[in-house]
């Protein structure tokens, strides 16, 4: 029997950046704070882009963002923001940035309450799609429906990430979070 892939690798060569992301990445969950920030500062720069321009650049976002360490992100100065804007290997939009440094700041609040960015979604693990755009929209900037169900289907919060015919399902039901 022929493996089938989810549809929006099917097609694509062997070794592209979709397919390693497919297979390796997408629907798994995401244990450290940082790597979940990380997946939100890359959901949110998609937004009105093509995720293949997204996964193109994610080494680029690693570097100019710090490895994503959230508590250096929240710390980003004024001139440090300008920098990033003019970094033409990453997304270059002020309402992008502004919101990444911000939502770093939430998220050390979120972690001085619940110890953990992880902590505090496994203790609203689960709601519906609509309840979790809800609290983000409460708690983060730049977090519309399509950006938190990419971000929470991308990490196991929310199912739909793989068809149940692709391989990798199974693998993902089984990692994600219960």
């Amino acid at each position: 029997m022929a493996t089938t892939y989810c549809d929006f690798v099917a097609g694509a060569g062997k070794e592209t950046v979709h397919r390693h992301y497919h297979d390796i990445e997408y629907g798994f969950p995401i244990a450290g704070d940082n790597e979940l920030f990380g997946r939100l500062i890359l959901e949110i720069n998609q937004a009105g882009l093509s995720w293949d321009t997204i996964l193109k650049k994610k080494e680029n976002f690693f570097k100019a963002y710090d490895g994503f360490v959230i508590s250096k992100v929240a710390r980003y100065t004024q001139a440090k923001k300008e920098k990033l804007l003019l970094d033409a290997g990453i997304i270059r939009n002020r309402l992008k940035v502004e919101a990444a440094v911000y939502n770093a700041g939430q998220l050390l609040l979120l972690q001085k309450e619940h110890g953990s960015f992880r902590n505090w979604l496994d203790l609203h693990h689960p709601l519906t799609k609509e309840e979790w755009v809800k609290l983000f929209k409460k708690n983060f900037k730049f977090t519309g429906g399509e950006i938190v169900g990419e971000f929470l289907m991308s990490t196991g919060y929310l199912p739909g990430a793989h068809s149940e015919q692709c391989p990798v399902y199974k693998k993902v039901l089984k990692a994600g979070p219960k």
